[in-house]
C-alpha cells in the first residue's frame, strides 16, 4: 500500500510493507501530525493509540526512509539518518524518494493519507 505525506507543500509518498503494524496504522489515516526532532535522527510523534505488535519482531536497524513504530513509547518514528538496532522498532514503511524536509530542524505539521 502507498501513503502519501503532506508537509506544507511538499508531497512525499511511501510504501508501506504488509504487516500486523502498518495495517493498525493504516487504519488509522488520515492523520495530522506534529512531527518532532529527535536525537538529529529521526522525526518523532504520539499517535491517537498504541499499534498491535503482532508478528513484529524482537527490534531494527533503521536506515533513511525507514518509517517506524516504537512499541515501547507507542510513537511514530521517520528515519532521516541511520542509526543502530533498536529494541521494541518495528518496521512499517518506506520513503520513496527525497525527503529534505524531513531533515529541516524544528516542529513540522504532517498530514498523512492512504493513497488510492
Amino acid at each position: 500500500m502507498k501513503i502519501k505525506i503532506t508537509i506544507g507543500p511538499t508531497v512525499l509518498t511511501a510504501t508501506m510493507y504488509d504487516n500486523p503494524t502498518s495495517a493498525d496504522f493504516i487504519s488509522l489515516l488520515p492523520l495530522t501530525l506534529m512531527l518532532q526532532d529527535y536525537a538529529a535522527t529521526e522525526k518523532v510523534s504520539d499517535l491517537p493509540r498504541k499499534l498491535t505488535t503482532e508478528d513484529a519482531s524482537a527490534g531494527y536497524q533503521p536506515s533513511v526512509g525507514d518509517i517506524t513504530f516504537y512499541a515501547p513509547w507507542g510513537n511514530l518514528a521517520i528515519f532521516h539518518k541511520g542509526f543502530s538496532y533498536s529494541g521494541g522498532l518495528i518496521m512499517m514503511g518506506k520513503i520513496d524518494g527525497d525527503m529534505r524536509v524531513l531533515k529541516q530542524a524544528g516542529t513540522v505539521q504532517a498530514t498523512i493519507e492512504l493513497i488510492g
